[in-house]
């Protein structure tokens, strides 16, 4: 693939209006809304060759059939899908045969969206004779070789439906390699990429649409650097302007929990798009993260003026709710989104925290379930699968949701530390060690892991590991002063017994004297003082004034500087291996 520096703008904005005219006329109103937003972004790209493509006229054999093909499409902007194929079922062009395919692919949908409420079992039972009758009428056009590019779109769409997933990608590939510019067929053979391995296994065109397919996917596996990556070079190099880069690296921002830097590219976004409602319930969900009501009720208003009926304006209505702990609101703002699109992810997920917050964990597994159903690859899915069950005191059920998260967000401290709970629970407490060591080493963002860590050596027994994590706990606390008073406590006692028991009187009076300042431990505190004044008797026959301290916890009070030979030196790596 040819650097991105190096592309030909005016070639790529003749490619767009190219793409733009195909899938408007073959009524694929996304790719040709998002191709419209590129052309868009290139208005300052001008050529003789971009002003002969926009006066092109339809070849022949098109129209021929053009009178068949205006009625055709008239019936389809309106949603008589069935009308539509009728009428263009004896026409040949590849153009009327997509859009007859087409329409009788959503006249089905559409019946099974509306017939859902009254279906008794399973949809996918009920609803996919139509899928089976196009995959056959479909399968004979491509053993003949006589399917287009857009027309093997649908047949990769129709396969995918049915759950034949690995034809389904066959197809999309073939799609891409004899149609590049349709973004449609691109974003479907995404969804359907499982991991790092399998993208790079792909056989793609050498396409400039490659590069934003990979940008799409990292983002789509949290791969979020290098999607990142992609997009700024390509905002970089023509595509400053483009709306759809700015709110893609914004969503990155978002999955990288850089939460100010997404608000202020969805901010910008909102300055550059005021009407866009795409991505908007990602927007809200950052508002809701930060408790910005005032703003949240903002965006909130915002939207419904725009249109009330969109799946994002029901979402951020539904979090505006939220946030308000009016919980049985939200819930009916994301049923209705689902009801608008039963396929639109966040709605799940969202309507699975609010069912966990009103406490009803069956409503909330089932939220949870329809939402890896839409996308396998929702971490916040499978996290909250997890956390439903720990309520459930099942944890055999949680280690295997909280590894199906971990393992699309490797690098997020949260699923690792929900993981080495489970393991704990199930007493495999050297995977649960593992856990909590790689929890603190790749940052910890909730500052549990190693005080979990400390207390699980403690339990084990391995004193100088857990005098050593228990150290550097407190020292974290204090640098960062987010802390649990009870933990603290905790700790300080710990290294005081610790300490007595080596006889290293000095680090052992500091921890003791620590104790003293917290309620939970304060009769302790004064126990290990006198223990320690008496031991010091014996020893050198000085004693130590024992002080009932209730001074704050300072930097300079935690722990004297231990000996580079002490184990408290430093906390020791593990391997991170894990066992079958």
């Amino acid at each position: 693939m040819a650097d991105v520096s190096t592309w030909d703008l005016a070639a790529i904005k003749r490619d767009l209006i190219v793409a733009n005219r195909e899938c408007s006329q073959r009524g694929l109103t996304h790719s040709t809304k998002w191709t419209a937003e590129l052309m868009y972004a290139l208005s300052d790209v001008k050529s003789s060759e971009i002003v002969q493509e926009l006066t092109t006229s339809h070849s022949q054999d098109f129209l021929s059939e053009y009178d068949s093909y205006t009625l055709a499409k008239s019936f389809f902007d309106l949603r008589e899908y069935e009308r539509a194929s009728f009428f263009l079922r004896e026409c040949r062009h590849p153009k009327n045969y997509f859009l007859h395919i087409y329409s009788r692919y959503l006249a089905g949908e559409k019946k099974n969206s509306d017939d859902m409420a009254d279906a008794i079992g399973s949809q996918e039972q009920l609803d996919n004779e139509h899928l089976k009758l196009l995959r056959s009428d479909l399968h004979k056009k491509h053993s003949t070789h006589t399917l287009d590019g857009y027309c093997m779109y649908i047949y990769g769409v129709v396969l995918k439906k049915l759950d034949l997933l690995k034809e389904a990608v066959d197809m999309f590939v073939q799609a891409i390699h004899k149609e590049p510019l349709h973004w449609g067929a691109w974003l479907e053979l995404a969804a359907l990429v499982t991991d790092k391995d399998m993208l790079s296994s792909l056989s793609l065109p050498d396409h400039w649409m490659r590069q934003f397919f990979m940008a799409h996917t990292n983002l789509e596996l949290q791969l979020n650097e290098e999607g990142m990556k992609i997009y700024q070079t390509l905002k970089e190099n023509g595509f400053h302007s483009s709306t759809y880069i700015q709110a893609q690296i914004a969503v990155a921002c978002h999955n990288l929990r850089d939460v100010d830097q997404a608000l202020d590219k969805f901010n910008e976004l909102q300055k550059s798009d005021p009407y866009r409602l795409e991505s908007m319930d990602i927007y809200s969900n950052l508002l809701y993260v930060k408790e910005m009501r005032t703003e949240l009720a903002h965006l909130a208003h915002h939207c419904c003026e725009i249109d009330k009926y969109k799946v994002e304006t029901c979402c951020v209505i539904g979090n505006y709710y939220s946030l308000r702990s009016q919980h049985e609101k939200a819930v009916l703002y994301f049923q209705r989104a689902l009801k608008l699109n039963p396929h639109y992810l966040s709605a799940w997920t969202l309507m699975g925290h609010e069912f966990m917050e009103m406490k009803n964990t069956s409503a909330a597994i089932q939220a949870y379930r329809q939402a890896i159903e839409v996308n396998r690859r929702d971490y916040r899915a499978w996290y909250g699968l997890g956390q439903t069950y720990e309520i459930l005191k099942m944890p055999f059920y949680c280690l295997y949701y909280y590894r199906q998260a971990q393992m699309l967000r490797p690098n997020d401290s949260r699923m690792i530390v929900a993981l080495g709970e489970s393991y704990e629970k199930l007493d495999k407490l050297q995977e649960a060690k593992k856990c909590f060591w790689k929890a603190h080493a790749i940052g910890d963002v909730e500052g549990m892991a190693l005080v979990k860590l400390a207390k699980l050596y403690e339990k084990l027994d391995e004193e100088e590991q857990a005098a050593a994590a228990y150290t550097e706990y407190i020292n974290e606390a204090i640098r960062t002063g987010a802390y649990s008073v009870e933990d603290q406590a905790h700790a300080y006692k710990y290294l005081a017994n610790y300490h007595i028991k080596r006889m290293q009187l000095d680090e052992a009076y500091t921890a003791a004297q620590k104790c003293t300042e917290f309620i939970e431990t304060k009769e302790e505190g004064k126990a290990l003082l006198r223990q320690i004044t008496r031991l010091r008797s014996l020893t050198d026959g000085s004693t130590l004034p024992m002080e009932d301290g209730t001074g704050s916890i300072t930097a300079d009070r935690v722990m004297p500087q231990t000996d580079a030979n002490t184990p408290l030196n430093r906390l020791s790596p593990m391997n991170l291996n894990f066992t079958p």
